[in-house]
Formats: structure tokens, C-alpha cells, sequence
């Protein structure tokens, strides 16, 4: 049973480094059994909307955010004060159109911005969750989707469009809830998380781990937080965001002007540029958090929840499929989509694939590239015609 909340409420009160911020929400008193077995006895989970449902309630889009993004899609974020994170895809007249289309997009659970996590009381109300929040997965955050899409009275969205761990939660939507997808837009992103990724975010929650001020996870309790090795993390996943020809058309090897040769201080300015990305994320992002999600999309992988098949997850669907890649993705390359078109072609799914020629990185589903967003628009507007919409 869900309470809706219709004025936005604060999510938490304890000691962070993050600010107060009152988020929309729902609460759901009847909880959410995790894969894992244990059970939050009560959920609750932040939105946000842009635009209007219609009458017949068959015009919605659901967005699905990457690692470290959060609900504010189109709109001033709360914390940073900065755009929108997808204001340049989403909004009137914009590929994902809010004057067409009826926009949701949820922080996800496990996360820090007003969904359940480990920020969140406990069940019961004593203290927050910290490091015994349970594991969650990208089947759990789709769950939780899934029961605010049910909120909404919706039967069936028109659309589930992410990148990156958001273009896995669109394909596990599509596997698990085909009936509920009209259209998919999984955006670079894979069908599993690689060693190689894996070992990335090792990396991340091991500088965590190593800061002193991590304290075993209760960092809350003194007021203090791991901002030095949460900063590390955030730098070294930025990296892998990045490609190498974006680095160098940026920074090159340039040095900061009047800087002299040292060991310690920021010499090149790609190294300030970093550091920068470090120290702004530990100001809207919880390390709790942080490791809780990179586990999420560690744990990802698709196929073994189909016996090793990822064609038997699409198996008999009619959603109708684009995937989008990016030439200069390293993180999740074009060969990662390439084998998911394989999979719903021997699926016999309605697929379509487009590899788009960008030299900004994984980042690039994030940045000005008018061929993507053209391709994303071309694709919604033929599935609209399709599903009566237009």
C-alpha cells in the first residue's frame, strides 16, 4: 500500500556532508522483498515529473539514471545548483518532448537522494542504515520502479530510456516486465558488468576503505565523512567516463601557468580538472551510498538470470528495442550493444542499433551530440505513430 506524499518532505536528518533537501516521494508501507532475501519493511522512493499524463495514461516515460545521478532530469538540481543532468534530451520540444510525453525519473534505492538507502532510518526508525543497508540490485531498483509506475495507475509505459547503469535497468525492465514496455532505449551500456569494470570500482571503494575517516562505515557518528578517498573514487571512475581523445583535446599536457616542477601540488591541468570532479562529488554524494550502487552494477548480469541465454530474456517480447553506443566508449563499448542486438535478433525482437561517431567517452549520452539526440527523437517519434501517440 502506498501513501502518497503531495508536499515534498525531508528524507533525513542526521549529521552528512550533504545539505537537508525536501524530496518528492512516496512511501510504500508494504515494503520491498530484496534479492537477497531480506526485506525493507517500509520503502520509499523520491521522483521526479515533467510534463502531463494523459487521459488514457499510455504517454509515460520512464527515465533510468546512471551511477551517480539522481531524479533532478530537467530541472536546477537541489544540491549543486547546476542544470538538469539530461535537460539537453529532456523538456518541450526536445527529443524526450514533455510537451508529448509524461516524464517520470526516481532516485534509485540504494541511492542518497531521497529513495531508501543507506542514509535512510532503519525499519523502526533507529538511526540510519549505514553499512548494514542490505545489498540491493538493478532487479531491485526496477522493482521499486515498478511499484512507483503502479502509483502513477499506469499500466504501460510508452518508454524506458537510461545510459550506462540507466541503460541496465531499461534492459532488465524489458526482460522482466516486457508486457509493461512499449519501447526500450538502452543507451551505452551492457548486458554484464566486465573484470575490467569491476576492478574500476574495487579500486574506488578500496581508496574508501582506506580513508581514516571512514571509520568502518559509521562515519555519521562523529560528523566526519571519507571525503579524501570518496574524491579518489570519484576521480578514478571519472576517468573511465572520459576518452582518451576528449583528455587530450581538453588538457593535452598542459601545465597550470606559473607553476613550477613538485611532487605534491596540481601541475598539469588535467590533474586540477580531476581533482575538482573529486572534491565537488563529495558534496552531494554519500560513500555509503557510493558503494552501495557500485556493488548494484557489479552484480549485474542479465543473462545468468536466464540460464546463461540472454536471448531467453527477450524471448517472445514486442517491445520495440533501439540500442545506442558510442565509437569512443571504452567503458561500454560497441561490442557490448552489438551483443545485445544479437541476442534480441535471436530473440526474433523488433530491434534497432546505432553506433553514433563521438570522441567524448561514455559521457558522451550526457553531452551536446546532435546525431545521438536525432536518433533518439527519430526513434520515439516512430514508435509514437505506432502505439497512436502522434
Amino acid at each position: 500500500m502506498a501513501e502518497r506524499v503531495n508536499s515534498v518532505v525531508a528524507c533525513r536528518d542526521m549529521d552528512t556532508a550533504l545539505p537537508d533537501i525536501d524530496h518528492q516521494r512516496v512511501v510504500f508501507d508494504d515494503g520491498l522483498t530484496l534479492e537477497c532475501g531480506q526485506r525493507l519493511e517500509r520503502l520509499e522512493v523520491a521522483y521526479r515529473t515533467y510534463g502531463k499524463l494523459n487521459a488514457e495514461r499510455t504517454n509515460a516515460v520512464l527515465i533510468c539514471h546512471a551511477l551517480t545521478g539522481d531524479q533532478y532530469v530537467a530541472e536546477t538540481h537541489p544540491v549543486t545548483g547546476k542544470p538538469g543532468w539530461w535537460e539537453m534530451v529532456v523538456g518541450p520540444g526536445r527529443p524526450i518532448d514533455t510537451e508529448r510525453f509524461f516524464v517520470i525519473c526516481s532516485n534509485v534505492i540504494g541511492g542518497c537522494m531521497g529513495s531508501t538507502g543507506p542514509l535512510a532510518r532503519r525499519d523502526g526508525g533507529e538511526g540510519p542504515w549505514g553499512t548494514d543497508f542490505p545489498p540491493v540490485t538493478v532487479k531491485d531498483m526496477v522493482a521499486a520502479q515498478r511499484k512507483l509506475v503502479g502509483h502513477f495507475g499506469i499500466a504501460r509505459l510508452f518508454a524506458v530510456a537510461g545510459g550506462s547503469l540507466g541503460g541496465m535497468q531499461v534492459l532488465q525492465w524489458a526482460a522482466n516486465f516486457p508486457e509493461m514496455v512499449f519501447a526500450a532505449v538502452p543507451i551505452a551500456t551492457a548486458p554484464y558488468h566486465s573484470a575490467q569494470n569491476i576492478a574500476f570500482n574495487e579500486v574506488g571503494r578500496q581508496s574508501i576503505f582506506a580513508d581514516p575517516d571512514w571509520q568502518g562505515g559509521r562515519y555519521w557518528e562523529t560528523g566526519r565523512i571519507p571525503a579524501r578517498g570518496l574524491a579518489v573514487a570519484r576521480m578514478v571512475a571519472h576517468i573511465t567516463y572520459l576518452s582518451e581523445e576528449a583528455l587530450t583535446r581538453k588538457f593535452g599536457r598542459r601545465v597550470r601557468g606559473g607553476q613550477a616542477m613538485t611532487a605534491f601540488a596540481d601541475l598539469f591541468e588535467v590533474e586540477s580538472y580531476l581533482r575538482h570532479q573529486g572534491s565537488t562529488f563529495v558534496g552531494r554524494f554519500d560513500a555509503n551510498a557510493y558503494l552501495t550502487i557500485t556493488r548494484a552494477t557489479d552484480y549485474f548480469d542479465l543473462a545468468e538470470e536466464f540460464g546463461g541465454d540472454l536471448a531467453a530474456a527477450f524471448r517472445g517480447s514486442r517491445t520495440r528495442f533501439c540500442l545506442i553506443s558510442f565509437t569512443s566508449d571504452w567503458l561500454y563499448p560497441t561490442a557490448e550493444s552489438r551483443n545485445i542486438a544479437r541476442a534480441l535478433n535471436g530473440a526474433a525482437a523488433n530491434v534497432s542499433f546505432v553506433e553514433i561517431a563521438s570522441d567524448k567517452g561514455h559521457d558522451a549520452f550526457l553531452l551536446d551530440e546532435p546525431d545521438f539526440h536525432r536518433a533518439l527523437r527519430g526513434f520515439l517519434a516512430g514508435c509514437a505513430e505506432h502505439a497512436g501517440l502522434a
